[in-house]
């Protein structure tokens, strides 16, 4: 099975629960600065949005947003969202249904095949009304290779967590092995370890424009993080924003 469908679960939930609703609504607000110069959109789609936590902070704006995500796990966090299930090579909408198309936290670059990753743009373009916004909040391939920490281990909230990280450049995907121990009540046996996998296509700067340019989508600016400063080499994020021609 495909690391993304069994990794996107409860563990994947606790682990993550840092990036909680405050990262959210800061990030929100840079968009809407960012994209101050263009009409308001009628539309906005939270393309990978988990449990919801953009699209929570983009409606409390007052925008017509709706999710988009694979795992049913994250998508019954927030009932009262609206948010469907669907796969971001063949999602479930008309062409033209989004004035804004915004993808966070790298969720770009999962699939085995460029053709199945560039497959997620032309999904972008085809569902971007004409001079619809985008944006891409991608991890920054150059930090991430240069910090690189091969072994981590902490314990929290009663379990033991053990992460393996590598590079391969057979592949160019940066991969990350996630082991799960849960520590046994009094009298309890502890159970097996829970082993998750994380993947993900490590683009340089100019491979990702080069593809957004090829599937129809103009880079307009990148930034660094979402302070807004610019991007370089040592940048915490490689966030794109751009539109679709038209």
């Amino acid at each position: 099975m495909a690391w993304y469908k069994e990794w996107f679960g409860e563990d994947y939930l606790d682990l993550y629960s840092y990036r909680d609703q405050d990262e959210a609504d800061a990030h929100v607000a840079f968009v809407m600065d960012a994209f101050e110069d263009s009409p308001r959109p009628d539309s906005v789609l939270d393309l990978a949005c988990g449990a919801g936590r953009h699209t929570e902070a983009l409606r409390r704006r007052g925008l017509r947003a709706l999710g988009v995500d694979l795992s049913l796990t994250l998508l019954t966090q927030r009932p009262d969202l609206p948010r469907v299930s669907g796969d971001m090579r063949c999602l479930p909408f008309a062409d033209t249904s989004f004035d804004w198309v915004l993808n966070f936290f790298t969720s770009f670059g999962y699939f085995e095949t460029e053709r199945e990753n560039f497959r997620v743009l032309e999904e972008v373009v085809r569902l971007l009304t004409p001079g619809g916004r985008f944006l891409i909040d991608f991890l920054n391939r150059e930090r991430v290779l240069d910090s690189l920490e091969a072994s981590e281990s902490r314990h929290e909230a009663g379990r033991q967590i053990d992460i393996q990280r590598w590079y391969d450049p057979a592949t160019s995907r940066i991969n990350k092995r996630i082991t799960l121990r849960r520590d046994p009540e009094d009298g309890e046996i502890a159970g097996p370890p829970r082993t998750y996998l994380e993947s993900v296509r490590a683009y340089t700067k100019e491979e990702v424009t080069i593809g957004l340019s090829w599937a129809g989508l103009e880079v307009t600016r990148l930034y660094g993080n979402f302070r807004g400063d610019p991007y370089d080499r040592d940048s915490e994020r490689l966030i794109i924003l751009g539109r679709k021609a038209g």
